[in-house]
């Protein structure tokens, strides 16, 4: 029987059995993480062969005959182009392959457009005062950050089953020229798991933004991270811009962090010829030459595309069971109580769980105290506000099977018990005071964003989760200086 259906009674008598099983586990001493989606130690294991193909008496010339050790070949070597083309599903001449990271690339993309017109007759970004991105949500943190770091005010943008709701996004884009785009996890999305429609993408494809700039950035992160046996397919978006004319539309980015090592993969771009004209004229001013040594060493341990995905099936053979864990234990201890919803996907890194409006962050709080460290509540949100404090990420890759289930039953009971307190209003009346007061807008008052974040962060050390998004959002337009973050680091 649902909690809602229960009488206060029985509702008690369920709070006082959590309350007495949280403490319980609060003895155990605990020290789980489930925060961010890294892949597990066997999954890095899976390529340590790689390491191997390269070594000092290997021959270093590439398809291009040049000496892969030495500067040159900003695009990255053919070679990797082709193989990255494949997973992408564009051509080679599309491609751009850089450095560890595709968020370093989306980060340098933004900056490029920033400061450079990504269109003949548009103004930079920086010049177009109340500038905008789209951000639909539950959503990925960094790309959020990302923009708030440029200063754009983000409009979230509702996610259902079939992707972001486009009725929206082609209303708002068509009105206003001053959204400049708007980010996408097209596959397996961070975090809900959900793949685009068909309908969608086509959407996409046919839009008709008032700004000539408008870009689609494309983060198919996890367009070969399949965990099921019927794995989703997402239309291509290249083919569809090609269709409809808007080639300029989409920029795609992924990389291998997740295939085989984070910090020592290799990323790629695709875009139009007019995207990467704009984009290479800043890395020539950036960078002489990616390491070039990572991309061959990576091709020559998966040889082509097929060889791929070979090496992603070893990685499903370990993610599968990590999210059977997951779902399994949702499905036996929250759904009963019916005071929580999630997604079901089919692959990619994370599961979202929507639980009871207004607990996300007292169940957050819950789990550090028993000893298991979640991705904070609301980050799925541009600022970090969920507005119905209920959205909670699940990355269950990392820890190891036996742990992964301890974790998942703290959560849950955790979960139960922020659903009780909420429905019985037992929360502490010091917290009830912290969690309703809104700190952002007493300091607004004060403009004083050193005291606001000492104050935050001591709240913090009592694991107490407040509210950043009004101070930021109305005090600093979505922004704050690189000296105000050096004080926010310096007190941790």
């Amino acid at each position: 029987m649902g909690y809602l259906e229960l009488s206060k009674q029985e509702l008690e008598k369920e709070y006082g059995n959590l309350a007495k099983r949280f403490e319980e586990i609060k003895g155990m001493g605990l020290n789980l993480n489930m925060a961010r989606g890294k892949p597990s130690k066997e999954q890095l294991d899976f390529s340590l062969p790689m390491l191997d193909t390269i070594n000092s008496k290997s021959d270093f010339i590439g398809e291009d005959k040049m000496d892969c050790r030495n500067y040159g070949l900003l695009n990255g070597i053919t070679e990797c182009r082709k193989l990255f083309a494949d997973i992408l599903g564009v051509d080679a001449e599309n491609v751009i392959v850089g450095g560890s990271s595709s968020l370093n690339m989306m980060f340098d993309t933004i900056s490029c457009f920033m400061t450079a017109p990504a269109v003949e007759g548009c103004k930079p970004w920086y010049e177009v005062k109340n500038r905008k991105f789209l951000c639909p949500v539950p959503g990925y943190d960094r790309h959020f950050g990302i923009t708030q770091y440029y200063g754009f005010e983000l409009i979230p943008i509702p996610m259902d089953d079939n992707g972001p709701d486009m009725d929206m996004v082609e209303r708002l884009v068509s009105e206003d020229d001053s959204i400049k785009g708007i980010w996408c996890v097209p596959k397996y999305s961070n975090p809900a798991g959900i793949t685009y429609s068909d309908e969608v993408v086509k959407r996409f494809a046919a839009l008709k933004p008032a700004a000539k700039d408008f870009r689609i950035m494309w983060d198919n992160a996890y367009c070969i991270h399949e965990i099921s046996d019927t794995p989703d397919v997402l239309l291509n978006i290249m083919d569809e811009c090609k269709k409809t004319g808007n080639e300029d539309l989409p920029i795609l980015f992924c990389s291998t962090s997740k295939i085989t090592f984070p910090g020592a993969g290799v990323a790629a771009m695709a875009a139009s010829e007019n995207n990467l004209k704009v984009l290479r004229e800043k890395y020539n001013y950036e960078i002489i030459s990616y390491d070039k040594l990572n991309m061959l060493r990576h091709v020559r341990f998966f040889k082509d595309y097929d060889g791929v995905l070979k090496h992603m099936e070893k990685h499903k053979s370990v993610l599968k069971p990590k999210f059977e864990i997951v779902l399994d234990t949702l499905d036996k201890e929250l759904a009963p109580a019916d005071i929580a919803s999630w997604k079901k996907p089919h692959g990619g890194y994370f599961v979202s769980v929507d639980v009871f409006e207004g607990t996300a962050k007292r169940t957050v709080a819950l789990c550090k105290e028993a000893g298991v460290v979640l991705t904070g509540a609301g980050a799925t949100y541009p600022l970090g506000i969920d507005p119905k404090d209920s959205n909670i990420r699940i990355a269950p890759t990392f820890p190891p099977n036996h742990e992964l289930e301890v974790a998942m039953d703290v959560f849950c009971i955790c979960a139960r018990l922020a659903a009780c307190e909420k429905n019985l209003n037992k929360e502490s009346s010091f917290e009830n005071l912290v969690c309703q007061l809104d700190f952002g807008r007493i300091l607004y008052a004060v403009y004083d964003i050193r005291m606001y974040f000492l104050i935050n962060s001591i709240l913090f050390l009592l694991n107490i989760s407040v509210s950043i998004d009004i101070f930021l959002k109305k005090f600093y337009n979505n922004s704050v200086t690189v000296c105000d973050w050096m004080f926010v680091t310096e007190l941790f």
